[in-house]
Order: structure tokens, then C-alpha cells, then sequence
């Protein structure tokens, strides 16, 4: 069963206080003035000050509830589905609900995690419950916080980063309406999973085992050019599979909402998928890589912009840490 006959309801998004130019990193990375903004084409983004991961999907959480026309006694599950964690332990979906001040509501909340295709994965995967009826509502939160675990000697991957948080709400559609989810796709290829990851907080090197000598373990580590051959060699393919399943081409679909990587990944998605520049959203100069946030930010600003309108036929696309590709195809 592809099809599902799912409506997107409501988006909201909330991105933190402190706003960093690519002239700050220029200076914070040591390198020439321009340096980030040639590398990136990040012009600006986002580092928390006082927020933490939660209190950012708090807010992005009851924006999109909002523009739902709904409350919390509304929703019937809450999902956290972000890439990063505030703590190992609880779930960061029950810290949200924390956050928004809905401790005593019994709502079930946890945590699905694909790093930066986490809102693809959860949109996937709740959208069944939905349509199978074990929920009304359900409320996707990805929120990120990059900044505190940027390796700054890998001056590359750390000029991209930002910090956000972004949020839907979806329901079952009703039966004269078009929204529907046409067709998802994921596919893991773990040849290069050590080529994204951070080694350190886990079982494998606890935090007790710290030291300031292996730091770097703790950190965020990318081989970037290894990473974009794979994803490049993978990822036409895997689109013929994805629209396929949606019986469907490119020229079908009115916007492409990526994951936001670099310049170099949005040139990737250009040539090598034949996506227009009309057909594609990119708000990487303003927004930087900000994970899993990243896909329903894109989906937020789409709306926001009037980009899409509902029955638009609009595909989620991107790469995680994994290797993973993944995607949806549906019906705004």
C-alpha cells in the first residue's frame, strides 16, 4: 500500500536568536573573507544562544498547531524526528512535550531518527498510522542544534551548519480532497557509514570515557568527498524507483523540496536529476544545513511562500548519514 490519503494541515518553524554571517565563520574558521559563502553559498544562519533542542520544537510545534487552527488537546501523538538528541535519555519527543508545557497530557511521544532524512522517515511511517486509523493527528517535530557538535578543524563541513527547528501536523484527508501521499522510498547503504557520524556518546565510546585528547570523537566528522560520489552514483536510480512508485516523472512534479546540503549537493540535484531551477526551493543561504530540520523547513517556506498550493504535486528528497536516500512523493 503507497498511497495514503494524508493531509499536511499545518507548518510552523522557529529559528534561533542569534543570527551568524558568513563573515563571522569567515573570521571563526580563520580563512579569507569570502571563504564560506564561495564554499557554501550560506550567506547567513543560525546558532542557539540560551535555547535548547526542545524549547525550539516547543515553539516550532505550536506554530504549526496554530496554523492548523488546532490545540494540543487536538493532537494524539507526538513524534520527535531529528538527528541530533538534547540527551541520551529521555527521548528528545518527551522533552518537547515538556517544553510545551503538556507534561500531565498522556500524549505518547518518541523519537524516530534517520539523522538528516529523520521528517521523511516520520512523515513515512506515521502517515500508515494514520491512515490505519490508530491516530487522528500527528504532530512531526525536527529540531537541531549543529552548532554544538561542529569540528571546527573540518572547516568545509563546519561553515554549513545551522541551528532551527521546524514542525507539521497531519491528518487523514477527506475523500473529495486530493492531498495523499503517492509514493516513499528509502534505501541504506551502510559501505558508508563511517563516511557521517559522530563515534562518541554512545555505547561504543560512553561519555564516561571521555578524554580532552579524543575529543575529536565526540565531534561531528564528514568525509565530504567521498560521501558526494556515492550519493551521486546512487541517487539517479533511486529516483527512477521513488517516481515509479508514484507512476510519475520530474516534469509531474511542480517543487522539489531537498535537503538543504551544499551548493555542490543542489548542482548534484540539478544536473544529474534533470530538476529546473523553477522546480527546485533552496533556502540554504539563509537557513545553512540545519539536519533534519532542514526537508520541513523547506515544506514551511514552500507554503509560506505560495510556492505550492493544494492537489501541487510536491517530492521530499534528500541523503542522511547511513548511507541513506530516501523520499515521498504526494499531493499537497
Amino acid at each position: 500500500m503507497q498511497t495514503r490519503h494524508i493531509k499536511i494541515i499545518g507548518t510552523g518553524k522557529y529559528m534561533p536568536k542569534r543570527r551568524v554571517t558568513d563573515s563571522e565563520m569567515d573570521r571563526a574558521l580563520g580563512v579569507p573573507e569570502g571563504w564560506v559563502r564561495k564554499k557554501t553559498n550560506v550567506i547567513h544562519r543560525h546558532f542557539v544562544e540560551d535555547e535548547t533542542a526542545s524549547l525550539m520544537g516547543a515553539k516550532a510545534a505550536y506554530a504549526a498547531m496554530e496554523a492548523a487552527g488546532l490545540t494540543f488537546e487536538d493532537i494524539d501523538c507526538l513524534v520527535c524526528t531529528s538527528g541530533t538528541m538534547e540527551q541520551p535519555i529521555p527521548c528528545t519527543a518527551a522533552l518537547i512535550q515538556e517544553a510545551m508545557g503538556q507534561q500531565h497530557s498522556g500524549v505518547p511521544a518518541f523519537d524516530i531518527n534517520s539523522t538528516c532524512l529523520s521528517f521523511v522517515a516520520g512523515l513515512d511511517v506515521m502517515s500508515y498510522m494514520v491512515e490505519a486509523g490508530r491516530y487522528r493527528r500527528v504532530l512531526l517535530v525536527s529540531t537541531e542544534i549543529a552548532s554544538k557538535g561542529l569540528n571546527w578543524k573540518q572547516k568545509e563541513s563546519a561553515a554549513l551548519f545551522g541551528d532551527g527547528a521546524a514542525a507539521a501536523v497531519i491528518a487523514k484527508s477527506g475523500p473529495e480532497e486530493r492531498s495523499r501521499i503517492l509514493s516513499a522510498c528509502m534505501e541504506t547503504y551502510s559501505a558508508g557509514a563511517h563516511l557521517s557520524e559522530i563515534r562518541g556518546g554512545g555505547s561504543g565510546r560512553p561519555a564516561g570515557a571521555f578524554a580532552p585528547e579524543a575529543a575529536e570523537h565526540y565531534l561531528f566528522d564528514m568525509q565530504g568527498e567521498p560521501l558526494f560520489r556515492m550519493a551521486s552514483k546512487k541517487l539517479p536510480d533511486f529516483m527512477n524507483r521513488l517516481l515509479a512508485g508514484a507512476e510519475c516523472s520530474i516534469a509531474n512534479i511542480k517543487l522539489v523540496i531537498p535537503h538543504q546540503g551544499s551548493a555542490m549537493a543542489m548542482r548534484l540535484l540539478s544536473r544529474k536529476l534533470r530538476i529546473s531551477e523553477e522546480q527546485l526551493l533552496y533556502i540554504t543561504p539563509d537557513h545553512g544545513n540545519t539536519i533534519s530540520a532542514s526537508i520541513p523547513m523547506g515544506l514551511h517556506e514552500a507554503i509560506r511562500q505560495r510556492r505550492i498550493e493544494r492537489g501541487d504535486r510536491v517530492l521530499l528528497l534528500g541523503t542522511s548519514a547511513g548511507l541513506t536516500l530516501g523520499g515521498v512523493v504526494l499531493d499537497y
